[in-house]
């Protein structure tokens, strides 16, 4: 059944959402007590100082892991049903959500658009900063549309403010056709979250330098993508174990990773591994099942297709068949 939109938010205090009245109370924006005088420390001490703060970054995520878990078995229960996991943020949140969305093909064999990566102001914002970009709802709108987005899809906003409106008209218009919706703030209380079904408010302290949301507040928004996406594809089978089984091998590292997974996941030695990742075109998950389960190339395949490609599965039906 299609979600009702959330109801509107409250009118922006004067000034607007990016005046100074509108950043009043943000944990994002405020200042560290001391941060007066980091220009005068020796660079060894400033160094020591900031890592202090980054190593506070994992607990804060660590009290967020509920949420995060019943977000990735939502995601994982849509995505099952062929649909796709979305990214929308602005400036350093979308600068990560791309690049997450990237990493997904080599890492997990996912097809082109499956996972996606939006930013505020398109692709050229992902290396230089467009102006005003975020602030254009409407552009979220259209980014959504041209997708095509439906109920089976999950968008989820990410914005350090919690309050970004590329990422809050994502995820509003989201959940209007039905799709899934997540958010991922650096603010408790977040108008991201409010607006989304499953809120995930990482709150990291003020920063170094004041209000720039590209360091603590961006590494947990990086360690909270690295668990959606990573632990989505374990839980679609896209991994064996601890191994990258649906690794694209398309350059001479990855080639290497491929040989040496094979080997990992069955003990098989060097030429049988090279002889059946030749026999199944360099598919991982295939030559596995045919070294383990003893099958031809072609009966691997179609043991991973009758079970959507988690190899496990294909594995222990294999098995038990030939016990039968």
């Amino acid at each position: 059944m299609t979600q009702q939109p959330p109801p509107a938010e409250k009118p922006e205090k004067p000034g607007g959402p990016d005046g100074p009245e509108g950043l009043d109370g943000l944990v994002t924006e405020a200042r560290r007590d001391g941060g007066d005088a980091i220009d005068l420390l020796p660079t060894a001490e400033l160094a020591r100082l900031m890592n202090a703060e980054d190593r506070t970054v994992p607990e804060a995520v660590a009290g967020e892991l509920p949420a995060i878990a019943a977000a990735v078995d939502a995601i994982v229960e849509r995505m099952r049903r062929g649909g796709r996991l979305v990214y929308a943020g602005a400036g350093t949140a979308g600068r990560l959500g791309v690049l997450d969305a990237g990493e997904c093909p080599p890492t997990f064999g996912t097809a082109p658009g499956q996972v996606v990566g939006l930013i505020a102001g398109g692709p050229g914002a992902v290396t230089a900063a467009v102006e005003g970009a975020e602030d254009d709802r409407a552009a979220a709108v259209a980014d959504l549309d041209a997708l095509g987005l439906g109920a089976a899809d999950t968008v989820v906003g990410v914005s350090a403010s919690g309050r970004t409106p590329y990422a809050l008209a994502a995820v509003e218009h989201a959940r209007v056709l039905g799709a899934l919706t997540v958010a991922l703030a650096g603010n408790r209380g977040s108008a991201l979250g409010a607006a989304a079904e499953h809120r995930i408010e990482v709150v990291t302290g003020p920063e170094l330098l004041a209000g720039s949301t590209r360091l603590k507040a961006g590494t947990a928004q990086k360690l909270v993508l690295n668990m959606i996406s990573t632990i989505t594809m374990v839980r679609l089978g896209r991994t064996y174990g601890d191994l990258m089984v649906d690794v694209r091998a398309g350059n001479g590292k990855l080639r290497s990773r491929a040989r040496r997974i094979v080997a990992l996941a069955t003990g098989a030695e060097p030429a049988a591994v090279d002889a059946a990742l030749t026999a199944t075109g360099g598919r991982v998950k295939d030559a596995i099942l045919l070294l383990l389960a003893d099958v031809d190339a072609d009966r691997a395949a179609d043991l991973l297709a009758r079970h959507d490609g988690r190899l496990r599965e294909a594995l222990a039906n294999s098995l038990s068949t030939k016990e039968n």
